[in-house]
């Protein structure tokens, strides 16, 4: 089989933060690309005009809805992701922070590397790729976070966020403004809120607009629509002679040979493939394989104000962000006119220590404002009143992906407590936040009703270790037991970082990419 004549230098499964960045630098070393997405091409003419589209908006296959926004219920938690070319960047809030400290010197890969230094450079290229700027635009709930932020006496603690945005003229249309001329050409943002349900209007550097339409031009193939279902060595254990990649569409399957492999669909696509076919044609896989999921200690909470006069669309998803403490930071995010679909999925917030308690709390909680709670259900306008605080720890605790028997994935608590809906000082800071707009916090029902809290930014499963008793990757993202293979997504990441991850996957898919040799030309 060593005369075998493969098809790909390098399949990349995804096409995400960490499956672009492959594309791109791979390309670039001379390698032969092929990119595998199971989700759609998107134009910004093709987004929704808000989320009740559910057919543009939401991916659940099954019931012949294929958008870009993905919901996934398990045990422990329930996951918010993104599907289509470009991943995660088509549906995230572009917001740019780089983790503290702590992040680079704690979890499984602490030691591996000097991470904040050696990250450093590739934290700097990832904001130069990604059109980086800090948001120049203050919108009313920027407004009412800065005032939380005086009240706490943490006025220096808030500020502007770093996001992946084109402000230029509001709707006006350039030429490139980033790759000198290669790129595409972007339009002056609108502050409409729309980030998360597809930016209709080009003013959002998704990934398609940067690392994989430089990727495209240098010849880098990308196939959406198709699913992988199977990666298996050819003739050696190991794959030290390559790769057959099976994958499928529709009723239609296909098979490409390659040199080497990338994993790149996000924990939610990733972690589950991997853990099917370590089964039967990846056996050597590291039993570490769906250990050291992080939710990110994460509340979404509903703020919904019971004034009329007011509209919190103004601005871009996330504006700015508040350092609470040195584990802890809030961020006030929106969606646009219209995008409303989550208030059919929303309880009143309440804790409780369990259901009879919360219930209970929450029937006193409707009894005693039941015409401000019928309002807010019924309002026509419940996104113009509605922040949807987003909270952050770097505390860690973590879960177990397994596979499950009647569904493909199971969580089990692992280290520390398990994920909670009940963080205190979330609901204190939500309550505070409340005042000032003269607002009601709700959250998911799921939250209410079974404690299981919803995280946008589930990370882990597949982390880095020093070998493969303690990672299922090493520093160098390249899996232990296979040749040619690596991860390169949300599933590498091998601590909590506290703050929305995307540009912490492409800073190291850049560097785990720069340790590839260029291909060598014979």
């Amino acid at each position: 089989m060593k005369n075998h004549k493969l098809d790909y230098d390098y399949v990349i499964i995804g096409s995400g933060f960490g499956g672009s960045v492959s594309a791109l630098r791979l390309s670039e070393k001379g390698y032969k690309v092929l990119v595998i997405e199971k989700g759609k091409w998107w134009k910004p003419t093709d987004f929704p005009k808000n989320n009740w589209q559910l057919k543009k908006w939401l991916w659940e296959p099954r019931l012949g809805l294929k958008g870009f926004f993905k919901m996934t219920f398990l045990n422990h938690v329930t996951v918010l992701s993104g599907v289509g070319v470009g991943g995660g960047s088509l549906t995230y809030a572009n917001t740019l922070p780089i983790p503290k400290k702590t992040f680079f010197s704690s979890g499984s890969w602490a030691g591996l590397a000097d991470w904040e230094k050696d990250l450093a450079p590739f934290y700097e290229e990832a904001y130069r790729m990604l059109g980086a700027t800090k948001n120049p635009s203050v919108g009313p709930a920027d407004k009412a976070l800065k005032q939380l932020a005086k009240e706490l006496d943490k006025a220096d603690q808030f500020g502007p966020t770093k996001v992946s945005v084109y402000f230029g003229q509001p709707g006006k249309t350039v030429s490139d403004p980033y790759f000198g001329g290669k790129g595409s050409d972007r339009t002056g943002c609108k502050l409409c809120g729309e980030c998360m349900t597809g930016c209709r209007h080009n003013a959002k550097n998704t990934l398609d607009k940067n690392y994989l339409h430089l990727a495209q031009q240098l010849g880098v193939e990308i196939i959406a629509e198709h699913e992988v279902t199977d990666v298996k060595p050819i003739v050696v254990k190991d794959g030290s002679e390559g790769y057959f990649v099976h994958f499928k569409s529709r009723n239609q399957k296909q098979t490409v040979s390659t040199k080497g492999v990338i994993f790149a669909g996000g924990v939610m696509g990733t972690i589950p493939l991997l853990l099917k076919i370590k089964q039967k044609s990846l056996p050597r896989l590291s039993d570490k394989l769906g250990c050291n999921v992080s939710t990110n200690n994460e509340s979404l909470i509903n703020v919904v104000s019971n004034n009329d006069d007011v509209d919190y669309t103004k601005g871009i998803a996330i504006g700015s962000i508040l350092h609470t403490d040195e584990n802890t930071h809030i961020e006030p995010t929106r969606y646009g006119k219209g995008s409303s679909f989550f208030k059919t999925m929303l309880l009143p917030m309440v804790h409780g220590s369990n259901i009879f308690s919360r219930m209970a709390k929450m029937i006193w909680g409707i009894l005693k404002s039941p015409v401000v709670f019928v309002k807010i259900l019924f309002s026509k306008k419940f996104s113009e009143k509605t922040t949807i605080l987003l909270f952050m720890q770097t505390v860690n605790s973590t879960i177990r992906i397994k596979r499950g028997i009647l569904t493909p994935m199971k969580t089990v608590v692992e280290n520390g407590p398990k994920p909670s809906a009940f963080i205190p000082e979330a609901k204190t800071l939500a309550d505070q936040y409340s005042k000032i707009v003269n607002g009601t916090p709700f959250v998911s029902f799921l939250e209410t009703l079974a404690g299981i809290p919803t995280t946008a930014h589930i990370l882990g499963g597949a982390g880095m270790g020093a070998n493969e008793r303690e990672g299922v990757i090493n520093a160098n993202n390249e899996v232990f037991g296979y040749k040619n293979m690596l991860v390169c997504d949300g599933s590498m990441i091998s601590a909590n970082p506290g703050v929305n991850p995307a540009l912490s996957i492409t800073a190291i898919s850049e560097r785990a990419i720069s340790k590839i040799p260029n291909k060598e030309i014979k």
